[in-house]
């Protein structure tokens, strides 16, 4: 939820008047008294995002000053003399010929066909801040060897493949190859700037002379230009003169942003460097933004921000700044794909430029054709306040080699509990428990399965988390045991703003163990969020983090069961009287890190924690589920996440297909948006195409503000009921297919909601289709988005492929667009010859209810008569799966006329009654008689029937265990 107005009772969006100080006293029961007025006249009113309130990059003096130096001859030189090689390292100097100031560049060859650069001060008057807790681990290492060198550049081989680096020293540059093929090269626009750490002009300490006083050394006099040289950097030298003169500039030690000024105790300290894909026209990831899948440029407006921020009914396709940050991006063409991950959790904003930006395809074929044409080439330019730069290169080539690449940094997608792949019903606020039991039994009689039920902030005692309201929700325990007696559950929201409160156990606890976020002046940080005056605790510190999890122990969080489950809310952190709506960055963690320079690390380690605490309550068998606003870069590993507030409005309906594929590309595969639009009361037809897109998107949870109506989803009459009905049925058949998908998410880092060309990295229509994807590389999903639409064009991709239309059956050859005639029923997917999908057809209350029912296999025939797939089972919500080795991998394979089911991992083994009641062949003949073959059983004669219209040949009750090994023969 988003802040809806400033707590000094001034009705607007927050931010909106002036702000008091951090550390700001207990408010008086006149200005409660006044917020709650201005909520009362809010409600209903819906305003669009008030930008004033976030800073574009001219308001940002770092990113002003970055983007202030143009392309040109970099200032930097590599001193060649400097080179120390390692066994898994390289180490040169860089300077800067315009300040003197040297630097540590590091190049490591990795693993996996990866190269790690990062660069620090040499000599430093404090440590800078390195990322931690995002890295999986150190990653592994392969030996690097000089080729070749000569008075200006040196040629590193980097182990593995046939990529190697050369390392330019004058100006400073670096060009990776494989073979002949320039990959990508970093700093050739000359945009590497580095503002060093130094002392402020009028202190004492900076009167010494300046090599003291930062601890410097100078680099030798070979080092240093001659004279000819001199004259060939001046341009360069005047080109960074004013960011080497950056403690001069306002901003550079304050900031003031509206009524918040910024103190810098360390100055100016950003960063950024510049990297050059040629060949490339296409970019993607960098989320969170409300953007297509493919990035635009930037040129003549703002850099994509990468900054954590609570964004009231934020708007779309522009660059700014949403709730979660994602430093990744990929770049592709038709014949490689890269990655380019920049480990810095400071704000971060991302320019993007294009030689062939702005020209139309003819225009491109003309200058090819006279012979003028350049090559296309994308330039990214990154920029941070604080920190180092410290990137990962990921090299591909393929898109799957990328998720590899990168999920072996970061770590793969949890795997979800089966119930959270369900459908979860939310809403501000269900009001009390007889509210919970009307909205749990309207399900039922109204004959829709939903796993979750959701409570917001007016659940718990006055906004104190971890509590009860003693009024509305005084028997939780009954309450949950009532959803259990169904095999049901709940989630609950805790959000990491704690209520200044004497009597509140929480708050006097953190407060106790000094496990609050301090000002900069040493006390505890303040500020408004949703209780009025509230703390925030550190999650920086891993000893708050162990406590914050010790609070979801069943004795700690009074009233909790284990179908409780968890929702992460404002963890940008949102505070409403703070910059942006967020906390100030002058603010102190454990360590003495200021806040800007762990800021979009925040959410992350709340959602760890979280997750943390669940698995704990249970003794470390179950396994948790916890949605988080905030994210960053392996938060993958701890749940899921959404799109935040969006709107009950066609364009966010569609916006939330390549938002979350934006997501997916960047390792996280749990991504959702709120089904009928969070703000505004969606129109009926709006609702039900919501429900049939949220079916096929990985998290699937309908939510609403508080001052929308009532969205049950029997609540619009029968004829909307029984769309939505069969949209979220539709979703529960697949709930096998859906967890065999995360369960590849989780062991190999390849999404489960992905974009067409992921599957089709060469086909180069596919590059900026983002209103349709797959789901695996079986389901190729085409929503309807568009109001009164009567019929979509959708992409058929693969040459010499077939897909089938999932209802119909009807098979249809590619690659084609097709021209497909719509009704409200319709939700267009197609399954894709090749591939077997496992569904469970029967109906029931929730998934838990679904654990024993039979499977039924559709096998979709690819042109030479084969298909393949696999599924996944286990108990759906332990991790014996790991421990123990409680699961089955199955693999189904068709060829020769013959169905046969193996072990596709015969180190799992699970127990189930499951059983194999159907199989439906698509694209087959009729046989003459069908035979059922098991090892040490007499062969078996299957009923069948055969559709000639659509040659789908259906096989009745070959009534198999789902663990047994059996092949059906076609004769």
């Amino acid at each position: 939820m988003s802040a809806l107005c400033d707590p000094s009772g001034v009705v607007g969006p927050p931010g909106s008047a002036p702000s008091p100080k951090p550390a700001a006293a207990p408010p008086s029961l006149s200005s409660v008294m006044a917020a709650v007025a201005c909520l009362a006249l809010l409600l209903g009113v819906v305003c669009a995002v008030d930008r004033s309130n976030f800073k574009t990059c001219d308001q940002s003096s770092f990113c002003k000053r970055q983007r202030n130096v143009k392309p040109g001859n970099s200032p930097y030189r590599a001193l060649l003399d400097s080179l120390q090689l390692s066994q898994d390292s390289m180490k040169i100097q860089l300077v800067n010929e315009a300040n003197k100031v040297p630097l540590l560049l590091e190049i490591y060859g990795l693993k996996g066909n990866m190269t790690r650069i990062r660069i620090n001060e040499l000599n430093l008057l404090k440590p800078r801040y390195e990322v931690p807790d995002v890295l999986v681990g150190d990653p592994p290492t392969t030996r690097l060897s000089v080729m070749g060198r000569d008075d200006n550049s040196v040629e590193l081989s980097l182990g593995e493949g046939a990529h190697k680096l050369i390392l330019t020293a004058k100006p400073f540059r670096m060009d990776l190859l494989e073979g002949r093929d320039l990959v990508l090269s970093v700093n050739s626009r000359g945009l590497l700037v580095f503002e060093h750490l130094r002392l402020k002009k009028d202190s004492e300490a900076s009167k010494e002379p300046e090599s003291e006083a930062e601890g410097a050394t100078e680099p030798s006099e070979s080092s240093l230009p001659t004279e000819h040289e001199s004259s060939e950097s001046e341009k360069s030298e005047e080109a960074f003169k004013e960011a080497d003169e950056a403690e001069e500039e306002p901003g550079s030690w304050e900031e003031t942003f509206k009524t918040h000024t910024d103190s810098k105790i360390n100055g100016p300290t950003s960063v950024g460097l510049d990297f050059s894909l040629p060949g490339v026209e296409n970019v993607y990831g960098i989320p969170e933004h409300a953007e297509n899948l493919r990035l635009r440029t930037t040129e003549g407006g703002d850099p994509y921000r990468l900054y954590n921020l609570d964004v009231f009914q934020y708007e779309l396709y522009n660059p700014m700044a949403l709730y979660g940050s994602v430093p990744v991006l990929l770049a592709h063409n038709a014949q490689r794909t890269l990655g380019i991950f920049w480990l810095n959790a400071a704000e971060t904003w991302v320019d993007i430029t294009s030689n062939t930006a702005g020209k139309t395809l003819f225009g491109k074929m003309l200058d090819y054709m006279q012979g003028g044409g350049e090559t296309p080439q994308t330039d990214v330019r990154w920029m941070s306040e604080s920190g180092i730069i410290d990137v990962f290169l990921l090299l591909g080539p393929s898109p799957k080699d990328i998720f590899r690449q990168y999920a072996s940094l970061t770590g793969t997608q949890a795997l979800p509990p089966l119930f959270a792949l369900a459908y979860h019903q939310s809403r501000w606020n269900y009001n009390d428990e007889d509210d919970v039991s009307a909205v749990d039994s309207g399900f039922d009689e109204h004959d829709i399965p939903y796993d979750v039920i959701w409570l917001d902030i007016e659940h718990a005692d006055g906004k104190r988390y971890f509590t009860w309201d003693p009024n509305k929700f005084p028997h939780p325990r009954e309450m949950l045991q009532r959803l259990a007696a169904k095999r049901r559950k709940m989630v609950s929201i805790v959000d990491p703003h704690i209520k200044v409160d004497s009597n509140f156990r929480v708050h006097n606890e953190i407060r106790s163990r000094d496990f609050y976020t301090k000002t900069k002046d040493g006390s505890d940080y303040e500020g408004w969020c949703w209780p009025g005056s509230a703390g925030y605790p550190d999650f920086t510190n891993p000893e708050m983090r162990a406590w914050w999890s010790s609070m979801f122990a069943y004795d700690q969080y009074e009233g909790s069961m284990e179908n409780l489950y968890t929702w992460n809310d404002m963890n940008e952190p949102s505070v409403f009287n703070g910059p942006e709506v967020t906390m100030h960055k002058d603010a102190v963690h454990k360590g003495g890190w200021e806040h800007r320079d762990v800021h979009n690390l925040y959410g992350l380690y709340v959602q760890m924690a979280t997750a943390l605490g669940q698995v704990q309550r249970s003794g470390g068998v179950e396994r948790p589920f916890v949605l988080s606003r905030a994210f960053f870069a392996g938060s993958q590993r701890y749940g899921a996440v959404w799109t935040g507030d969006n709107a009950a409005e066609w364009d966010h309906l569609k916006i939330s297909i390549p938002m979350c594929l934006s997501l997916s590309l960047v390792g996280i595969s749990f991504c959702g948006a709120d089904v009928g639009g969070f703000f505004k009361s969606p129109e009926p037809e709006l609702l039900v195409r919501w429900y049939q897109v949220g079916a096929y998107q990985p998290f699937f949870r309908a939510h609403a503000h508080v001052d929308t109506i009532r969205r049950e989803p029997w609540l619009f009459g029968e004829e909307n009921k029984a769309l939505i009905r069969d949209a979220i049925r539709e979703r529960y058949a697949l709930l096998p297919f859906w967890y065999t998908a995360f369960y590849h998410s989780y062991r190999t880092g390849q999404p489960v909601m992905r974009p067409l060309w992921v599957e089709y990295p060469q086909d180069v229509t596919t590059f900026s289709i983002d209103d349709q994807y797959l789901l695996g590389d079986a389901l190729l999903v085409h929503p309807v988005t568009a109001q009164g639409a009567r019929g979509i064009q959708v992409y058929l991709p693969g040459k010499g492929e077939v897909w089938y239309d999932v209802r119909t059956h009807q098979k249809l050859h590619a690659p084609q667009t097709l021209y497909l005639t719509v009704t409200m029923s319709s939700i267009p997917v197609y399954q894709r010859g090749g591939s077997i999908v496992a569904r469970k057809e029967r109906v029931r209350r929730s998934s838990d209810c679904m654990q024993n029912d039979p499977y039924t296999l559709y096998v979709a025939l690819g042109p030479q008569g084969t298909a393949k797939g696999d599924l996944f089972v286990d108990d759906g919500h332990t991790y014996n799966f790991e421990t123990k080795g409680q699961y089955l991998h199955r693999r189904f394979s068709f060829s020769g006329n013959t169905l046969t089911a193996s072990s596709a991992d015969p180190k799992g083994s699970y127990e189930t009654s499951a059983w194999i009641e159907r199989v439906v062949i698509l694209g087959a003949g009729k046989p003459a008689a069908v035979f059922l073959k098991q090892a040490g059983v007499t062969e078996t004669r299957l009923d069948f029937t055969h559709e000639a219209d659509t040659s789908v040949l259906t096989l009745r009750k070959p009534a198999v265990n789902i663990a047994a090994d059996w092949s059906i023969s076609l004769r």
